[in-house]
């Protein structure tokens, strides 16, 4: 079968490689990968930056976005031969630490979990591949095309949840948020903020391409304007902030309302010097009583939920998420930016 690997921390060591079909234990699904999703992990670890190999192996088969059909499934399972899954990512350490020893691997206390194509085990980006029981999720067959979007949705469905678990701490009837970032994970966020009733705001720099027909296509607002002006202007009760950038963080954060609650769901690069008032942001949180909390990665909940929001919304919207499906045989081609991209993804199952 063919499958994407790379030598993590070597650049330039992307290949398709031929691997031995795998054989599925007792308690395994067998299934024929339909798509992997890239996104800026993945990019991350083709540039060698990042990564883990299995233990013992050299190569390390990525890709942590998903989508497959079922070939074969153990008998009593909940799943048959030709259900729509997807693959959790995270599994728990082995000590395993409080938060993965209750089902909460997201929340891992101690570092030792690994994950699927990332971390010290081989992710779902081949042709065929094996998922325990456990750790898979079945999708409405209504998701053929587009469920390759569940594991980036499972994102923004913990941090929407983890917004409401802050904002509840007092009386907390929201009606407006602004999403910092168009990008999957942005899009995604704003769409689980219109499945809610909310007043949903976008704020991306570009002016063109796909981003602010998807965003008005949703029945959100498209902002590019200084984000100190639109938080300003706005005030929203909440702040989904997805791109990482520093002076969109700040920005953000100098500038909400009485209680407002900003989750973090970009990763910041190192290295970057940022020159802020750091007194006068400290000072506001306090006395406005606002909330800044982080968000990473999923858990099995986390991917359920996902599932039934992708079946509720638009599936023409969906799709045209994805701006660019990419043959295996041309993997290379994904990891290389185009000005138009939102979404890119792998195809394993056609030419």
């Amino acid at each position: 079968m063919r499958a994407l690997t790379v030598i993590p921390n070597q650049t330039g060591s992307l290949e398709v490689s031929d691997l031995p079909e795998p054989q599925p234990k007792a308690n395994e699904l067998l299934v024929e990968g339909i798509a992997m999703g890239v996104c800026g992990t993945d990019k991350e670890i083709v540039r060698g930056e990042y990564g883990w190999a299995p233990p013992g192996s050299e190569r390390l088969v990525i890709g942590h976005e998903s989508l497959g059909r079922v070939r074969s499934a153990p008998s009593g399972s909940q799943f048959k031969a030709g259900d729509l899954v997807v693959g959790v990512v995270r599994r728990p350490d082995p000590v395993p630490c409080g938060a993965c020893a209750h089902g909460q691997f997201d929340m891992c206390r101690n570092g030792r979990y690994r994950e699927r194509g990332i971390k010290e085990l081989n992710g779902y980006g081949s042709q065929l591949w094996c998922v325990e029981t456990d750790y898979a999720v079945r999708l409405d067959p209504s998701l053929a095309e587009v469920g390759v979007l569940l594991e980036p949705t499972t994102v923004v469905t913990k941090a929407w949840e983890q917004v409401r678990k802050v904002g509840e701490r007092a009386w907390f009837e929201p009606r407006s948020v602004l999403v910092t970032g168009a990008g999957p994970i942005g899009l995604l966020a704003a769409l689980l903020g219109v499945q809610q009733g909310l007043d949903v705001h976008v704020l991306d720099r570009v002016t063109d391409g796909p981003k602010p027909d998807l965003v008005s296509d949703l029945g959100a607002t498209y902002h590019h304007d200084d984000v100190s002006t639109v938080v300003g202007k706005l005030q929203p009760n909440i702040v989904i902030e997805a791109t990482g950038a520093g002076p969109v963080v700040f920005g953000v954060l100098e500038n909400t309302g009485s209680y407002a609650i900003t989750c973090l769901t970009g990763v910041s690069p190192t290295g970057r010097t940022l020159s802020i008032d750091a007194g006068s942001i400290n000072r506001d949180i306090v006395l406005e009583n606002d909330a800044i909390i982080g968000s990473v990665n999923a858990n099995l909940q986390h991917y359920r939920d996902g599932a039934k929001s992708l079946a509720a919304a638009d599936a023409d919207w969906l799709n045209s998420l994805i701006t660019r499906r990419v043959p295996i045989e041309h993997a290379a081609d994904a990891f290389q930016s185009a000005p138009d991209d939102v979404k890119v993804i792998i195809t394993l199952d056609r030419a």
